[in-house]
C-alpha cells in the first residue's frame, strides 16, 4: 500500500459549487459521482487506500476536500477557508483526520487559508497569496511547519496556487508561470496540464482533459493515469483538490 487517500463523494448540491474566475456551466450531478468514484479507483489501482470523510450533502463544494486540512508527517492542520460558506466542511474532516490518528492545530481567525493554495515538495511549503489564503494565514502555517521552508507566492487570475502550479514526482514544478510567480516551471501545452498528482516515484494522476502534456510526461519517463474529471473542473476543480494523500510511512 502506498498509503491512505482521504476522499468525500459529491453530494446533491454539486452543481452549486462557487465559481470564481471561470463562466459558470451546467454541471451533470450523475456524471460527477460516475466520475469521483471512477477517480477513487484509479487512487486505489495506484495503492492508495480511500478513506471517506462523512457525507455532507448540504454543502455543495464538500469533495474538494483538500481545501480543508493539509498534512505534513503527522500533524494535519485544519484549514479556515477563505469562502465563508466552505468553512462548516472542516469539522467532518477533522473527524476523519482523527480517525487516522494525526494529530491536528487549526488556522484561527483572523487568518484564512485554503488547503488548495499550499503545495509541498520535499522541505519546502510554497503557499499562494490568493482571495482564498491571506498574510495570517500563511504566517500560522510557517509558525506550525517550523522544521519546512515556507514560500508565499503571488498569484494571478487563478483560484489557488495548485490551479497553477503543481509538481512532479522528483519536484519539478509544472505550470503557468503567468499565474503563479516561481522560476524554473515546466510549461505544460494544455491548462489542465499544470495539475498532477504524484502517485509513486514514476507515476503521475492527471486530468484526460491534458493529454498533450500526458505525452510530454511520458516523455520524461513517468507513466500517467488519466481520468475524466470533466464535470468537477467546470467547477474550477482538478485532480488535486478531490484528495489528501497520507504516505503510508505516516499512516501506520
Amino acid at each position: 500500500m502506498a498509503g491512505l487517500a482521504l476522499v468525500r463523494k459529491p453530494g446533491p448540491r454539486i452543481a452549486e459549487g462557487i465559481v470564481t474566475n471561470i463562466p459558470r456551466e451546467p454541471v451533470d450531478r450523475e456524471l460527477a459521482a460516475e466520475q469521483h468514484a471512477a477517480y477513487v479507483a484509479a487512487l486505489a489501482a495506484a495503492g492508495w487506500r480511500p478513506v471517506h470523510a462523512p457525507p455532507a450533502d448540504d454543502l455543495p463544494d464538500a469533495p474538494f476536500v483538500e481545501d480543508a486540512v493539509v498534512v505534513s508527517g503527522r500533524l494535519a492542520v485544519l484549514t479556515r477557508p477563505g469562502a465563508p460558506e466552505r468553512r462548516p466542511e472542516v469539522d467532518s474532516v477533522e473527524q476523519a483526520v482523527r480517525g487516522l490518528g494525526l494529530n491536528t492545530v487549526r488556522i484561527t481567525r483572523p487568518g484564512t487559508l485554503d488547503g488548495g493554495d499550499v503545495l509541498q515538495t520535499g522541505d519546502t511549503v510554497y503557499v499562494g497569496r490568493s482571495a482564498r489564503t491571506d498574510d495570517h494565514g500563511i504566517a500560522q502555517l510557517a509558525a506550525l511547519l517550523p522544521e519546512r521552508r515556507v514560500v508565499p507566492v503571488e498569484l494571478s487570475g487563478v483560484l489557488h496556487l495548485k490551479s497553477a502550479v503543481t509538481a512532479l514526482p522528483d519536484g519539478t514544478l509544472i505550470g503557468d508561470p503567468a499565474h503563479a510567480r516561481l522560476p524554473g516551471l515546466l510549461v505544460p501545452p494544455e491548462e489542465a496540464g499544470a495539475h498532477v498528482v504524484p502517485l509513486d516515484g514514476d507515476t503521475v494522476l492527471m486530468a484526460a482533459s491534458a493529454p498533450r502534456t500526458a505525452e510530454l510526461l511520458e516523455k520524461r519517463g513517468l507513466a500517467v493515469v488519466a481520468v475524466d474529471i470533466s464535470e468537477f473542473e467546470k467547477l474550477e476543480g482538478c485532480v488535486t483538490c478531490l484528495s489528501v494523500l497520507v504516505p503510508d510511512a505516516l499512516s501506520m
